[in-house]
């Protein structure tokens, strides 16, 4: 079990990136969140399977159509406290 922290930048926000993904993270089996940040990138924290976090994160880096990744920064974290991967408020 592995856990990470993702600051995902560049066109993120207003192209469904959080939704998608929330469904590619819960196809995967994936438990975290995902949330749009104030300074308009999207942060994310994935927790499973190692080859599943790392696949999960080559696909962060493509994202829903429309979106432009220019960066992710990946920090160590935690798991999360509750199961299950969901959406959360900006922060």
């Amino acid at each position: 079990m592995t856990a990470t922290r993702l600051i995902i930048s560049g066109r993120v926000q207003g192209v469904g990136y959080r939704d998608w993904l929330v469904a590619h993270a819960t196809a995967m089996g994936l438990h975290g969140w995902v949330r749009n940040r104030r300074d308009g990138s999207v942060e994310a924290l994935l927790t499973g399977d190692e080859a599943a976090v790392a696949e999960m994160l080559r696909a962060c880096w493509r994202g829903p159509p429309h979106a432009d990744v220019a960066d992710i920064a990946e920090h160590p974290a935690e798991p999360p406290g509750e199961p299950g991967f969901r959406r959360q408020a900006t922060q």
